[in-house]
C-alpha cells in the first residue's frame, strides 16, 4: 500500500519540507519493515536538515525514532532485543525517514514493544530519554546526591527527573512558574529561573550540588552552572556545544563517538522502564502526519511543554 513519507528538499528549514508517496523497500538481510504507528518529533529533526550544505544529500528524509508494526523481516534477522516476527510491535530509535507511514530500518535499531507500552509514549521516548540518561551517567550522580537540572520541565528534563529518582539523586530543577506542578510531578524541587537563580538554588538545596545538567541552554544556565558546580567534569550541558568547549565543561551529542556507543547500550533499559511503569513520557499534543510541518513547527519554538508526536493520518 502506497503511504508517504516527509523529506527535505533544500536546507533552508520548514519550507524545504514536503510530503512525497512512498513505499517501504523489501528488507534485506538484517532488516525489518514497519508499518509506523507513532512518530517522534524532536529538535533535532530540523537542526540535522540546517547543519547540511551538499545537494548530494538531498532529498533528506526526517525523523529519528518510531514505534509500529513489523510488516516483513529479512532473511536471518534478529532486532535488537532478540527475536522478531512479522505483527511484531516494536519502537526503533536512531532510524532514518521516522516520519512515514511505513518504512525499512536496520533491524539492530528496533526492539520489541510490550502491550501495555502505547504507541505515543514508545515513540516519543528513546531519542529525549537517551540525552537524559546520557547526561546523568556522565555526571556521576550517586545515591543521596543533589544536583542541578537546568529546563526541567521539558521532555528531556521530566525524564532526567524520573531516571535521577530512580537512582536516588535528588534534583533541584529550573522552569518557568507556571511549570512548577510538571516538575514536582516526577520529583523534583521546582526553582524559577530568572534573576537571582543561584541564590535561589542554595537556598532549595541546604548543601551542595554536585553536578548541573543543562537541557535548556542560554547564559543563565552556563553561569549558574559554573557558579555553583566546582568540578567542570561534572557540569553538562546537551545545548550549549560552544560554551562548554569555550568554558572547560562537559557537552553530550548523539553524534560524539562516546554518547552513540552509551546510548544505543541503554535504549533496552529504558525500554524495560517504561514497560514497568517507572518512566513515562510527557505527551503535550499529537498531529497527524499529514501535520509534520505544523508539529515541528510547534517543537521548534521551544514551547510545546513536553513531546509531540505523529499519528497516522
Amino acid at each position: 500500500m502506497t503511504g508517504i513519507k516527509w523529506v527535505a528538499n533544500g536546507f533552508d528549514g520548514l519550507e524545504n519540507f514536503a510530503a512525497v508517496p512512498c513505499e517501504a523497500a523489501a528488507p534485506s538481510a538484517g532488516e525489518v519493515s514497519i508499518r509506523v504507528t507513532a512518530s517522534g518529533v524532536n529538535p533535532a529533526d530540523l537542526k540535522h536538515v540546517r547543519r547540511q550544505s551538499d545537494p548530494a544529500v538531498l532529498p533528506i528524509p526526517i525523523g529519528y525514532e518510531i514505534a509500529g508494526v513489523v510488516t516483513a523481516v529479512g532473511a536471518d534477522t534478529e532486532i535488537g532485543s532478540g527475536d522478531v516476527a512479522v505483527g511484531d510491535r516494536v519502537a526503533a530509535f536512531r532510524v532514518a525517514g521516522g516520519y512515514a507511514s511505513e518504512t525499512t530500518v536496520p533491524a539492530s535499531k528496533a526492539f520489541a514493544l510490550a502491550e501495555s507500552v502505547p504507541d505515543d509514549q514508545a515513540a516519543a521516548l528513546l531519542l529525549a530519554g537517551c540525552t537524559a540518561a546520557d547526561m546523568l551517567h556522565r555526571s556521576g550522580a550517586a545515591s543521596g546526591d543533589t544536583i542541578l537540572v537546568h529546563g526541567a520541565s521539558g521532555a528531556v528534563g521530566a525524564i532526567l527527573l524520573q531516571l535521577a529518582r530512580i537512582a536516588g539523586v535528588r534534583v533541584i530543577g529550573t522552569c518557568g512558574p507556571q511549570r512548577f506542578e510538571a516538575v514536582t510531578r516526577f520529583g523534583g524541587i521546582p526553582v524559577a529561573y530568572g534573576p537571582g537563580l543561584a541564590d535561589r538554588v542554595r537556598q532549595a538545596v541546604g548543601g551542595p550540588v554536585v553536578a548541573a545538567l543543562d537541557a535548556a541552554g542560554g547564559t543563565e544556565a552556563t553561569e549558574v552552572s559554573l557558579e555553583l558546580v566546582q568540578d567542570r567534569s561534572r557540569i553538562i550541558t546537551a545545548v550549549e556545544h560552544q560554551a562548554a568547549a569555550d568554558r572547560g565543561f562537559i557537552a553530550v551529542s548523539g553524534m560524539a563517538p562516546d554518547s552513540v556507543a552509551y546510548r544505543d547500550g541503554v535504549r533496552g533499559e529504558l525500554l524495560g522502564l517504561l514497560a514497568a511503569g517507572e518512566l513515562t513520557v510527557p505527551i503535550a499534543r499529537t498531529f497527524p502526519l499529514s501535520e509534520a510541518v505544523e508539529a515541528l513547527r510547534l517543537v521548534a519554538s521551544g514551547h510545546a511543554g513536553g513531546k509531540v508526536v505523529l499519528l497516522p493520518g
